[in-house]
Formats: structure tokens, C-alpha cells, sequence
């Protein structure tokens, strides 16, 4: 039997103070804990959220994403959390998300995002793990990967950071 219900128009914007609560109840629900609602908040007290974007879909926040600058040769930014609503998961929302953001960034002049996760969801926006190996990293590894935002990256190498809030993650 074919499924005739509607689906909502999703719209990607920046988050919003009004925002915080819809936000962390969503990564709750998204993570099945609250690690990482906790991170958000602590990215937010410490003004580590540089790109901060939700999906929002009938009023409801079903999405959201975080880019916080880090420590790096360069002016770079690490992607996380990506966070999508349980019921609108495998639905694009979080490539809308993705995508929003490194546009963000490549308007904000910055130069690499990097982020720790699934090398086949993440490389279809251009994330590549080679790109990411030669940088020291307490994540360092096969799901740590780099998308550079501009042709040519001042270093390959390199001591590189998360947001001191990171350090608290379990």
C-alpha cells in the first residue's frame, strides 16, 4: 500500500538563541543520550559555535549541525555533532545540513572542515580521510577526514585541535 502522507518542506537556517532547548532535546533523541547535548552546550557557553544551523520542518527543529573553529596550521573548523530526529532520519536532512554548512564556511574564509565519522557518508560532500592523515590528532585515523575549502591549503601537516569542550566528551 503507498504511503500518501505529505512530507514537510524542510527549511536549513542558522540556529537561534530560541533555538538551545529544541536543539538539545533532538541530539538527545538522535544519540540516545546526553553526551553531546552537553557538548553543544558547553560549544555554545564557550563561543565555540562558529557555524551553528538547524532543519526546521512544520515549526519543529528535526535537524542540526555545529562547526567549531580548532587549533590547526590553519583556519579550520571540526564538524560535530550532525544530529537528525530518529523519524527523519534517511531522508536528506542531514546532507541538507552539510551541505548549508560548508557553504558557511567557504563564505566565513575558512579554509578545511574536519570530522570523525563514516568515510562513505562523508565523502560524498568531499571529506577524505588521506587528506586528514597527515595531521596529529587524538582521533586520528580510518574515520577521520578532512574536506579542504580552498585549492591549495597553506600545510598538509600538523598539530591539530578540537574546541576545549571536546575534551569533556565521554
Amino acid at each position: 500500500m503507498a504511503d500518501h502522507r505529505m512530507t514537510a518542506v524542510v527549511i536549513v537556517r542558522s540556529a537561534r538563541a530560541g533555538d538551545d532547548e529544541a536543539i538539545d532535546d533532538l541530539i538527545v533523541r538522535a544519540f540516545g543520550r546526553h553526551d553531546e547535548a552537553q557538548l553543544v552546550a558547553q560549544l555554545r557557553r564557550d563561543g565555540d559555535a562558529a557555524i551553528s544551523l538547524v532543519a526546521v520542518a512544520d515549526e519543529a527543529v528535526i535537524g542540526h549541525v555545529l562547526l567549531s573553529p580548532m587549533s590547526a596550521p590553519f583556519r579550520a573548523l571540526g564538524l560535530a555533532p550532525l544530529s537528525v530526529a530518529p523519524e527523519n532520519q534517511r531522508r536528506g536532512v542531514g546532507a541538507a545540513l552539510i551541505d548549508a554548512a560548508i557553504i558557511q564556511a567557504r563564505h566565513g574564509g575558512w579554509s578545511a572542515i574536519f570530522v570523525l565519522g563514516d568515510p562513505v557518508y562523508y565523502g560524498r560532500f568531499g571529506f577524505r580521510t588521506d587528506l586528514a592523515a597527515g595531521f596529529l590528532s587524538p582521533y586520528a585515523g580510518p574515520h577521520f577526514m578532512m574536506l579542504p575549502l580552498e585549492d591549495l591549503l597553506p600545510a598538509t601537516t600538523g598539530r591539530i585541535a578540537y574546541a576545549a569542550a571536546f575534551g569533556s566528551l565521554g
